[in-house]
């Protein structure tokens, strides 16, 4: 998968790849964007471009004069091994878990598939940066590459604890020249403004919805153009998020979503809101499938808001615009604007660990008119 083959922000690839070509990358570079924008992907690109041993394999490199990856190297084929992130995760989790109780406490979770290429994310049950991650990273980063012209550390997430950032921040003060960090955060803002000036930062922009429906006329094929239409806007912008959209557990959702603001707006009888809200059970499937319910939530609810504000050509989910607009004759500004409110309310008894089922069950019977 050479550069060609990253879909939108060609600017700020084409800048990347010029400072590669000069050796002038900085040492730390922030890439920010909202999620499934495609940071984590770029940040693999580039750290194969830093290493390949055959650059001037790829067709890229001889259209265009600038650095590319051949992506058939042994460099390039061990880091691309790092592409499903989540899957990388879970098997550090899962590793993790098979230790003594006494090695628990003291191990991190890492995703490497190549010596000079180390990947840090989250790590659970806080998911956060924690400072024995950093101080992996402090350990290795002064050694030279192993296999590699350079060592790339690509940090997944902003959300350091605050030791953790004290503790980057010694490293890019005096980094080496053969290391390169890639800090990924869906704001810059959430990173120490000690860091940002350390910092060189790209932000990777959201593409309009017509480049996001043509990638999935390719990407899925066997979606029909209403549902490609849908997912497009749902996505934001995010190529990635529409790329992995999973259409038929969000149509789960919207159902079960439609039917509690409908029994909040309309009254009367609760057998099927019960029914509803009851398989939302305790565990970390219910907790994942209520979180999704609750995404959805929000997004029905803005519909509603720019139906009565007089734009319906905002709504995201265009395919049950009428059935928006019958619920939006009920649903006044101060309904909207209370149901939002209690809907955090839901949020916040998610994280105290309150019963899901009870806490929807009263967030209808609150907005029931």
């Amino acid at each position: 998968m050479p550069f060609s083959d990253f879909h939108g922000n060609a600017e700020v690839v084409h800048r990347l790849r010029e400072m590669i070509a000069r050796d002038h990358l900085p040492h730390a570079v922030v890439l920010a964007g909202c999620r499934g924008s495609g940071k984590y992907t770029l940040a693999l690109m580039l750290a194969q471009t830093l290493n390949c041993l055959s650059p001037t394999g790829s067709s890229s490199t001889k259209s265009d004069g600038l650095p590319d990856f051949c992506g058939k190297c042994a460099n390039c084929t061990r880091i691309a091994q790092s592409a499903e992130l989540a899957a990388g995760c879970a098997e550090a989790v899962e590793a993790r878990e098979n230790l003594r109780e006494t090695d628990k406490k003291e191990t991190r979770i890492f995703v490497q598939t190549h010596p000079d290429v180390l990947i840090i994310p989250p790590d659970p049950p806080q998911m956060m940066i924690k400072v024995d991650q950093v101080r992996r990273v402090i350990e290795s980063i002064y050694y030279r590459p192993a296999e590699g012209r350079e060592r790339v550390y690509i940090f997944t997430d902003s959300a350091f604890m605050k030791e953790a950032a004290n503790s980057l921040l010694k490293i890019l003060e005096e980094p080496p020249e053969f290391a390169t960090i890639f800090l990924l955060t869906e704001n810059a803002g959430e990173l120490l403004p000690t860091i940002r000036s350390r910092s060189m930062i790209f932000t990777l922009g959201a593409l309009t919805t017509e480049e996001i429906e043509r990638d999935l006329a390719q990407f899925h094929p066997e979606w029909k153009p209403a549902q490609r239409a849908l997912v497009a806007r749902l996505s934001e912008g995010a190529v990635g998020c529409a790329r992995g959209f999973d259409l038929a557990a969000y149509i789960v959702a919207r159902d079960h979503a439609l039917a509690i603001l409908s029994s909040a707006l309309r009254g009367g009888e609760h057998s099927e809101l019960f029914k509803i809200t009851e398989s939302y059970r305790p565990g970390a499937e219910g907790r994942e499938k209520t979180e999704e319910l609750i995404r959805t939530l929000y997004s029905l609810l803005r519909d509603l808001m720019f139906i009565n504000s007089g734009a319906p050509e905002q709504i995201r989910n265009t395919d049950i615009g009428s059935e928006l607009k019958r619920l939006a004759e009920s649903a006044d500004f101060e309904w909207i604007t209370a149901a939002s409110d209690r809907l955090a309310e839901v949020e916040r008894g998610m994280r105290r660990n309150l019963l899901r089922s009870l806490s929807l069950d009263a967030f209808a019977a609150a907005l029931e008119k």
